[in-house]
């Protein structure tokens, strides 16, 4: 059965692309659904460079993950992880993430990040080039 979400891939800033590997399949030969989170990981990594931080001054810390599985996936696939910021508070930020497959929507996520400095040991306001990048 095919779950249908209203996703516009317009509605999004950024796009990674991401092949499934024969190592994320489960035992029903579907793609396991712990392995989403780590596509997720890797999309956002990629798109923390839309930034220039330099991780030695400032960090960047999840702190919350919610994964709606709504879709399974099989192998071999050739998906997209579309990203954006939906929520901007005082320290910390939302982004949703779309994992695709020719336009359907296998899982969705929303990871609360923190923006924090090590040496003080604190929580401190988000950076002004991710603020710029939401107000786009």
């Amino acid at each position: 059965m095919l779950i249908e979400t209203n996703f516009k891939e317009e509605d999004f800033k950024f796009k990674y692309n991401i092949s499934t590997r024969f190592r994320d399949l489960d035992p029903f030969n579907h793609v396991n659904n712990s392995v989403f989170l780590t596509y997720f990981e890797n999309a956002r990594r990629q798109f923390y460079e839309r930034w220039n931080l330099n991780f030695n001054n400032r960090s960047l810390i999840v702190v919350s993950i919610k994964i709606d599985y709504l879709n399974e996936l099989n192998h071999p696939s050739d998906c997209q992880v579309f990203q954006k910021i939906v929520r901007l508070g005082n320290t910390s930020f939302d982004i949703l993430s779309m994992l695709c497959l020719k336009n359907i929507v296998i899982c969705k996520s929303i990871t609360t990040i923190v923006c924090y400095n090590f040496d003080k040991k604190n929580k401190v306001k988000v950076y002004k080039e991710i603020v710029n990048d939401f107000s786009k």
